[in-house]
């Protein structure tokens, strides 16, 4: 038997997923902003996690999500 070690773009999504799930949008944000400073693409991975989202569209969530 081996060890599968997944990479760390893996593990990063991986994350990113559980984050998306446990988390508000405005705080996964806020979150990537402060993760990522100096290193990997922030706008790259902003426009993969809230693609087809609007302001609108992401209060809406933000809202929903604090009345839970």
């Amino acid at each position: 038997m081996s060890a599968v070690i997944e990479t760390e773009q893996e593990l990063t999504g991986e994350a990113l997923r559980i984050l998306q799930q446990n988390l508000p949008p405005h705080k996964v944000a806020r979150l990537l902003s402060i993760w990522h400073v100096g290193q990997g693409d922030y706008t790259q991975e902003r426009q993969a996690l809230f693609a087809g989202e609007t302001v609108d569209s992401l209060f809406e969530q933000a809202t929903t999500y604090q009345t839970k």
